[in-house]
């Protein structure tokens, strides 16, 4: 019976320790900014709000993607925005706040953060790309799958996005594109 009992524990434990997902390291835009200075790594955002159904399955799909997980914490500062939330956000010599922010709407639709009206976003969720020195390089708009995302992620970490400046070219790029996720 102690044999079965130790048996079930240890089948258990090894079912926990595979159940452990995948996971970005993010962090805060500042955070990241500063990181950039040590270690120069292009940036994605993840510009969500917590009422929006498409940010919630992009956490839930896309970012669980283990390939993209990984990709993602070994070449770029992943980050976290709110675009409709309440912190404090210093960039570009800049204190970016949501001076109408209301608290009682905190999962439903409030202002917009002043950083996210700075970056132009219309949409949400966005992913935004920025360069090594903190500026801003494309955005994203709109919900992506891991294999859609992927596209952007090589484009973007290896410096193609400069070779390309047509739409003909960007098109014979993703028709070209290897997928590994």
């Amino acid at each position: 019976m102690k044999k079965q009992f130790l048996l079930f524990l240890l089948i258990l434990f090894s079912v926990g320790i595979n159940a452990q997902e995948a996971k970005i390291n993010w962090i805060t835009f500042e955070e990241a900014l500063t990181a950039q200075k040590e270690t120069p790594k292009k940036i994605m955002m993840d510009v969500y709000t917590n009422w929006c159904g498409p940010c919630k399955l992009l956490d839930k799909n896309t970012f669980r993607n283990t390939n993209l997980v990984k990709y993602v914490n070994e070449n770029f500062y992943a980050v976290k925005f709110n675009g409709e939330g309440n912190q404090i956000v210093n960039y570009k010599s800049q204190e970016f706040v949501n001076p109408h922010y209301d608290a009682t709407k905190e999962f439903k639709r409030n202002s917009s953060h002043q950083l996210a009206n700075y970056l132009q976003i219309r949409a949400y969720p966005s992913i935004l790309f920025f360069e090594e020195n903190g500026d801003l390089l494309a955005p994203l708009p709109g919900y992506r799958t891991a294999k859609q995302l992927e596209v952007f992620l090589k484009l973007f970490q290896t410096n193609k996005h400069k070779e390309i400046t047509t739409e003909d070219a960007f098109s014979k790029y993703q028709k070209e594109f290897v997928y590994e996720f």
